[in-house]
């Protein structure tokens, strides 16, 4: 099965994806991550996605389109994917369709996350995160004793673009640029809305019943 994962940043597309992987076995890909990784690392396209991620904005699509062909044409790929954080513009979405053409495959459903801008406001301004293995965790869902990372024992940080000015920027781009994919994948017939206000269970448990996983 190949899912999308829609969502305004906050909306918890990461922890959904994280469970619905382990649920379904195949890969979590979040191109949020696979550049945080390269910023860490100091890479080339970590210095020039920071340019961009810093300020609450978008990484071009040329950049983020090739690194998810590079990635989705991996062995681990082969039964299914989950998308997280792309495609992020109808362009992104008609070059990935495009790339999934030549091989036969396709998207097999695409899941909204819906919630209000506060809420995701609220959400992210509480996050921290390990600048070392990337873990994720929160100050009220998810917290870590003493602000160390329960995986490898790092001081946890907040990330630059979890700041108020900077996750209200992130939105406002969401509103402008993603959003519209909403209203593009509802036309194919594959998009289901799904709440995500509740516990991290509950708004697990919403995406298993839309996507008719009931029981798993």
């Amino acid at each position: 099965m190949n899912l999308i994962l829609l969502g305004a940043p906050g909306a918890g597309k990461g922890t959904q994806a994280t469970g619905l992987s382990a649920i379904l076995k195949i890969p979590h890909i979040s191109t949020g991550e696979i550049f945080r990784d390269n910023i860490r690392r100091n890479t080339e396209l970590g210095k020039l996605a920071d340019t961009y991620i810093s300020k609450g904005e978008l990484v071009p699509d040329e950049v983020t389109v090739q690194i998810v062909k590079d990635r989705i044409e991996q062995a681990d790929c082969e039964n299914g994917f989950i998308l997280d954080g792309f495609p992020r513009t109808i362009a992104q979405a008609e070059m990935l369709e495009e790339i999934l053409n030549a091989s036969g495959r396709k998207i097999d459903r695409v899941v909204n996350i819906v919630i209000d801008d506060e809420v995701v406001i609220n959400r992210l301004s509480k996050r921290i995160v390990c600048p070392v293995c990337g873990e994720t965790y929160h100050l009220e869902f998810n917290p870590a004793e003493d602000n160390i990372c329960k995986k490898c024992g790092a001081q946890l940080v907040h990330r630059e673009d979890d700041k108020p000015d900077v996750i209200r920027n992130r939105i406002a781009a969401y509103h402008k640029k993603t959003e519209p994919l909403v209203e593009f994948y509802r036309h194919k017939g594959n998009l289901m809305n799904v709440r995500s206000e509740n516990s991290i269970e509950e708004s697990l448990q919403n995406t298993l019943y839309a996507l008719g996983l009931k029981g798993i």
